[in-house]
């Protein structure tokens, strides 16, 4: 099977010469949803704008990054763009035009399609995040919460293989944030997730990877991962609250066995089955 995402030895290193990611390396299988943490500066946002190619700013004729196959060069840029698509983590970067109707008719109008199938995609699309009848609104007298959906929209009326998403709960209130997790249920799309939203990756996303320093640190069960205090405080995340009241049968409970004499659920294993690195 051809991962839907596939890095190899990704390095990269900003024009002011900071290194901001270090022989990144990993895979995603198609239809995966994948949790990515680390601390503020870690690298998770230049790690995600490798994906469709907005880094480096010229792609060149090789490529660390894989797409379903396609690795992301100048020459195949653009149908790597077809199949990626990027949820900012500030709205405002991605909501440009007068109307909500025609930020989220930007993408899929850029792929050459009619008119008619434009404008059933934005229909389809609008309804799906719960904006129907905004079509007319103007993207910046939304609220931050109807603004994240309308940029979802936009993704979504794209219909992307791949859909990779920097901080999609930040700034919402707590019945937001619900909303926004069950929109991102229902999509079927691969998915990347770089988020400090820890209970949404306990919700959402069976695996994690932690990055940290522009490396990896741990891939594996996010449960088990997120679960391990000691790894966690290491790398400037802690423990998520809502593993403390998880029940053990819950979809994507640790099965970890506590070590000798550990309270059970402390965190604590004889043995870890998601990967260190380093």
């Amino acid at each position: 099977m051809i991962p839907a995402i596939e890095i190899s030895r990704l390095s990269y290193r900003y024009p002011d010469g900071t290194e901001a990611l270090r022989e990144v390396s990993f895979t995603i299988a198609p239809g995966e949803c994948v949790g990515l943490l680390g601390p503020n500066g870690s690298g998770k946002s230049t790690l995600l704008l490798h994906l469709n190619g907005i880094l480096p700013e010229k792609p060149g004729a090789e490529s660390a990054v894989r797409i379903n196959g396609m690795a992301v060069t100048a020459t195949q840029i653009e149908a790597v763009r077809r199949q990626v698509g990027l949820l900012f983590q500030d709205p405002d970067d991605q909501l440009f035009c007068a109307t909500v109707a025609e930020d989220v008719a930007f993408g899929p109008s850029q792929l050459g399609l009619a008119s008619d199938v434009v404008a059933a995609r934005v229909r389809v699309a609008m309804e799906r995040v719960g904006l129907a009848g905004y079509g007319r609104r103007t993207p910046h007298h939304l609220s931050q919460g109807e603004k994240r959906r309308a940029c979802l929209a936009g993704v979504l009326a794209y219909e992307p293989s791949v859909l990779v998403l920097d901080e999609p709960t930040s700034g919402l209130d707590p019945r937001g944030r619900r909303e926004f997790k069950r929109l991102l249920r229902e999509v079927s799309a691969t998915k990347l997730v770089a988020t400090h939203d820890l209970e949404l990756v306990v919700e959402l996303c069976p695996r994690s990877i932690v990055l940290d320093g522009g490396r990896i640190v741990a891939d594996g069960p996010t449960v088990e991962l997120l679960g391990n205090e000691e790894l966690m405080l290491a790398h400037g995340l802690e423990r998520p609250h809502i593993l403390q009241h998880r029940h053990p049968h819950a979809p994507f409970a640790w099965k970890g066995r506590p070590s000798s004499g550990a309270e059970a659920g402390s965190g604590a294993t004889g043995s870890e089955s998601f990967r260190r690195v380093g």
